[in-house]
C-alpha cells in the first residue's frame, strides 16, 4: 500500500510540474505574440494622416506626376512633391482655392485647354498636345504635375504621347492608358496616340528616364 501511495504521489507531482511547464510555455507564447502585435501597429502622426493624394495620382517619370483635379484635401500631399509647375488640360478657369495654393507655394500654371468631349465626337488638337509636351519636356518646369478633370483621357493622351517619345511600344502605351481609364477607355484616344507624330519633338532634350518598354 505504501508503494502504491508513493507511486500515486509521484504521478500527481509529475503532472503538476508538467502542467506548470506547459503554462510557462503558453505564457511565453502569449508574451511573444503581444510583442509582435505591438511592433506591427506603429502610431501615425496627424500630418501623415492628412497626406491624401489626388484621384488617379501616379508618378510618370523622374520629376513628372499625373492625377485628376486636386482639391484642398490634397494640398498637403502636393506640398511634399515640391512642384515647380502644373500642366492643366481643361479649358475651364482654375478655381480660386487652387490659384491661391499655387501662389503660396510658388507653382507656375500652364493651361492647355482641351474640351472633354465624349465619343464619337472627339477632337483632340495635336498642336495643343505638342505645345503641352514641349512644356513637359523642359526640366526647368520639373517637378511637374499633369492633370485634367479625372486624370484619365486628356492626361492619358499626353502621357501616351510622351511614351512615344520615350520609344515605348504601342501595347505598353495602351496598357498604361487603360490602367487609368479602366472601363472608360476610348478607342479614339488610343487611335490619337498611335497616329501622333513625334518627329518634330525628337530634337528636344530629355534628361529624365527614357527607357523603352
Amino acid at each position: 500500500m505504501k508503494d502504491d501511495t508513493a507511486t500515486t504521489t509521484e504521478l500527481i507531482q509529475n503532472q503538476h510540474q508538467k502542467g506548470n511547464q506547459e503554462m510557462c510555455r503558453a505564457t511565453e507564447i502569449v508574451s511573444t505574440v503581444d510583442r509582435v502585435v505591438d511592433m506591427s501597429s506603429p502610431v501615425m502622426s496627424q500630418d501623415e494622416l492628412n497626406l491624401i493624394p489626388p484621384l488617379n495620382f501616379a508618378m510618370v517619370d523622374n520629376g513628372i506626376f499625373r492625377s485628376g483635379f486636386p482639391d484642398s484635401a490634397n494640398f498637403s500631399f502636393l506640398q511634399t512633391l515640391r512642384l515647380r509647375s502644373i500642366i492643366y488640360l481643361c479649358p475651364e478657369p482654375y478655381s480660386e482655392a487652387n490659384n491661391e495654393f499655387l501662389k503660396s507655394n510658388g507653382i507656375k500654371l500652364f493651361q492647355f485647354g482641351i474640351e472633354g468631349y465624349k465619343e464619337p465626337f472627339v477632337n483632340i488638337p495635336q498642336d495643343t498636345i505638342r505645345e503641352a509636351l514641349k512644356t513637359l519636356l523642359d526640366v526647368r518646369n520639373h517637378p511637374v504635375l499633369i492633370h485634367c478633370k479625372r486624370g484619365k483621357h486628356r492626361t492619358g493622351c499626353l502621357v501616351g504621347c510622351l511614351r512615344k517619345l520615350q520609344r515605348w511600344c504601342l501595347s505598353s502605351i495602351f496598357d498604361e492608358y487603360q490602367r487609368f481609364s479602366a472601363a472608360k477607355a476610348r478607342v479614339s484616344d488610343q487611335r490619337f496616340m498611335e497616329l501622333f507624330d513625334v518627329s518634330s519633338l525628337k530634337h528636344l532634350p530629355m534628361s529624365f528616364s527614357c527607357l523603352k518598354r
